[in-house]
């Protein structure tokens, strides 16, 4: 058994009861304890047509009306390939709820780029956050797909 903290954090990213926990603070208003780097999106499953949930990690805001998400587990991440095939999502963040949004795909440069800007402000969360996906997924990040979620304006 792995004891590093990328072992256990890898442990935790393949658990299902602790990585939807969050969600559960969402849904009950409390998604602001998780602070502002956590965001819930509530997304349309590609061939069931129900809501899906899922908490991630907020990469940048390079607006206020821009967030950046990442997938860990790359373009095979279920809520990845759900906004894929339809972009059109809600938002919960802090005391934001259920702001409507659409999705787009960052192309690869965009998400290098991204990337990069993220392991420059926050180096050691990244070096956990690497660590435990790689562990996660069996190899090496060579880079990460990302989503780009538009807010959208209440009424537009």
């Amino acid at each position: 058994m792995d004891l590093s903290l990328s072992g256990i954090g890898a442990r935790a990213l393949r658990t299902r009861w602790f990585v939807r926990a969050p969600i559960w603070l969402y849904r009950h208003g409390l998604g602001w304890l998780l602070g502002s780097r956590i965001l819930m999106l509530e997304h349309t499953g590609r061939s069931s047509g129900q809501p899906r949930y899922v908490c991630l990690e907020i990469v940048e805001r390079p607006a206020p009306d821009r967030i950046v998400i990442v997938s860990g587990f790359g373009e095979r991440a279920q809520w990845y390939r759900n906004l894929q095939a339809d972009p059109n999502c809600f938002v919960s963040t802090g005391r934001m709820r259920r702001a409507p949004a659409v999705a787009r795909l960052l192309t690869g440069p965009e998400a290098s780029a991204a990337l990069e800007r993220y392991q420059h402000a926050h180096p050691r969360d990244w070096e956990m956050l690497r660590g435990a996906i790689e562990k996660a997924v069996g190899h090496p990040v060579q880079g990460l797909p990302m989503v780009e979620l538009r807010l959208e304006a209440a009424g537009s």
